[in-house]
């Protein structure tokens, strides 16, 4: 097990958690958290971050632990991610990564390009600029500026977009000019890691989702948000933007029904989903078991994970 990491990765409300915790009473583990959305601090039902019961059986790192505030990135996540790794493992237990935010994921493996850190007002800028233009217009902006980088990303990923002009915006060189530098690489050399890869029937994750989105909603999820807007925050945080939020937002202020606010907030989280599964099929990571099964579907004495 000496400098073994393990990853369970894969798209949303499959049961990647649960299955983290019973590897972790197998083989002596903690885990940490690799979900963008499940590091705010103000968000806890509506990404189905780890309950006080769970955290207190087996030690969890890197939840909650975000303002909404804040606007937290991969390179943060990657220099933290790797502290709690590394300390793992110097008191010989096995660090176990658990979410599906895939980038997150590719970053601390394959390491991070260096890139000047943007600034709050440059994304602020960015934001309304796209909003203004819409995603169209936006891409053709790009376009004109760096027409290389838009074969390395979907014409509709605006995250990418705004990251992309985040950067020339504040650096007046475009993404292609940073890619060419040499990347941070957070692993050490004698770090191995098992990567498991879960990607059921993607219906059937559907289905999951439309269930767990209603349960939320059961649980609480309209008061956790009600609370975040109360705080008065931008919209263009990231917080404010997770699966959920801004469609019980509308619920909140009278401009939709609830059950227009559910059936909004499935079709989001499952179109997420849908992008999920695309990039893990794409990824050129080393998969070290991959699944089709959820991952209760799985006899985890079964298994062998060395």
């Amino acid at each position: 097990m000496n400098n073994l990491i393990y990853f369970i990765v894969g798209p949303t409300s499959i049961g990647k958690s649960e299955f983290a915790k019973k590897l972790a009473r197998k083989i002596n583990g903690q885990i940490i958290n690799a979900d963008s959305m499940q590091v705010y601090k103000e968000l806890c039902i509506i990404t189905a971050r780890p309950t006080k019961n769970e955290t207190d059986e087996i030690k969890h790192h890197l939840y909650g632990h975000i303002n909404c505030s804040e606007r937290y990135n991969v390179a943060k996540w990657c220099h933290q991610a790797t502290n709690k790794i590394n300390l793992c493992l110097k008191n010989k237990i096995a660090p176990i990564l658990v979410g599906g935010t895939g980038l997150y994921i590719e970053k601390l493996i394959n390491g991070l390009i260096d890139i000047p850190s943007i600034p709050e007002n440059i994304k602020v800028e960015t934001e309304d600029i796209f909003i203004k233009e819409g995603i169209n217009e936006f891409y053709n902006r790009i376009k004109k500026i760096d027409p290389n980088i838009l074969n390395t990303i979907e014409s509709n990923d605006s995250n990418r977009l705004k990251r992309i002009w985040d950067v020339y915006s504040f650096t007046g060189k475009n993404m292609t000019y940073w890619l060419q530098n040499k990347s941070n690489f957070f692993l050490s050399n004698n770090i191995k890691y098992n990567l498991l890869l879960f990607l059921p029937n993607r219906i059937k994750n559907y289905n999951r989702v439309n269930k767990r989105f209603v349960k939320m909603i059961d649980s609480g999820a309209i008061n956790e948000v009600n609370k975040l807007l109360k705080l008065n925050l931008n919209k263009s945080l990231p917080a404010m933007k997770a699966h959920g939020v801004p469609e019980i937002s509308l619920f909140i202020e009278n401009k939709i029904s609830i059950d227009t606010c559910i059936k909004k907030g499935q079709q989001v989280t499952r179109n997420y989903v849908k992008r999920q599964h695309t990039w893990w099929k794409s990824s050129n990571l080393k998969i070290f078991k991959k699944f089709n099964q959820f991952p209760d579907e799985i006899d985890i004495k079964l298994m062998n994970f060395h």
